[in-house]
């Protein structure tokens, strides 16, 4: 059996916009708005978006800001 590749989602957990804006804590439009912007992956399924749970938890990594 191949080893997991980068892009390989079969052990991710996906979660709806709705989700991701609970666990950021900000709107549903505030993550559309990533998400269109390019900024947090998203897998568009029918009309919806999913995301990963690991892509959601790499953006809020790469977001920290040092303030002072």
């Amino acid at each position: 059996m191949a080893a997991n590749t980068p892009g390989d989602v079969s052990d991710s957990q996906f979660l709806t916009i709705a989700e991701v804006a609970a666990k950021m804590r900000v709107s549903k439009m505030t993550v559309y708005r990533l998400v269109h912007g390019g900024d947090l992956p998203a897998v568009r399924v029918g009309r919806s978006f999913r995301v990963t749970e690991d892509d959601v938890n790499e953006y809020l990594r790469n977001s920290f800001y040092n303030a002072g």
